[in-house]
């Protein structure tokens, strides 16, 4: 019996209200990605979900970009350990 592997990366809409995650990857429209690397939101930026679950508010670079919940769900992060508040 094989044990299923454990995935760390959730959806940044998963990610608890306070938490901080490093993002993995990034899907969607090719125009939308490119956008979000251009706000500092691209693969291996740490992010920290300040609230929402319909919109999401994050906080990157010391600057606050609000998502809505399908646009959330196609980063990717992975969270990092001991910051939730």
């Amino acid at each position: 019996m094989t044990t299923p592997l454990f995935d760390p990366r959730v959806p940044l809409c998963q990610l608890p209200a306070g938490a901080m995650g490093r993002v993995c990857a990034i899907t969607g429209e090719e125009s939308f990605v490119q956008r979000l690397r251009e706000m500092g939101l691209g693969e291996a930026a740490i992010v920290r979900k300040v609230s929402g679950t319909t919109t999401i508010l994050c906080q990157v670079n010391g600057t606050r970009i609000a998502l809505n919940h399908d646009a959330a769900r196609g980063i990717m992060v992975e969270q990092l350990p001991g910051n939730a508040h």
